[in-house]
């Protein structure tokens, strides 16, 4: 019998997708995880800040009610994306992320965009497309490589 391992990459990917199902967006389900040297530093998904009511308690999203289209206007919504909860961590718990790698599910938008520049990540592994060029952009030219992976 043969035994086959997933690859680092899936490994990463299955993680984050099950990082996502405890996203509490009625919109998207987000999952991010960092990493560096094969191991997982910290995690996050997309939800409301802590001590805050989620969009599932309230059972509504303002973002839908007020028909914003994706890539637009993320002041308008009560939680944090998934790569900044991810980041939100880190510090949190003092945790380096310098020089480490993001897995997400979906691209990041440009504000994510320019907190994965401005701490150190290197490059981001993701899933689904998001509709914001300046993110891809703004990595481009900040030299983060944007990877997306296609199981």
């Amino acid at each position: 019998m043969v035994i086959t391992r997933p690859t680092w990459d899936e490994y990463f990917a299955l993680i984050t997708r099950q990082v996502a199902t405890r996203s509490t967006c009625l919109r998207r389900k987000v999952g991010a995880i960092i990493v560096k040297d094969k191991r997982i530093l910290t995690t996050g998904y997309n939800g409301a800040p802590m001590r805050v009511r989620n969009c599932l308690e309230i059972g509504t999203c303002l973002r839908e009610e007020l028909g914003v289209p994706a890539g637009e206007r993320h002041e308008i919504c009560r939680g944090l994306h998934a790569e900044q909860n991810a980041i939100f961590q880190s510090a949190y718990h003092g945790v380096q992320i310098r020089d480490s790698v993001i897995y997400s599910t979906t691209q990041p938008c440009v504000l994510c965009a320019k907190m994965i520049i401005n701490c150190g990540i290197k490059k981001i592994y993701y899933f689904e497309d998001y509709p914001d060029p300046l993110a891809i952009e703004l990595l481009d030219e900040a030299g983060v490589e944007l990877i997306r992976l296609d199981f």
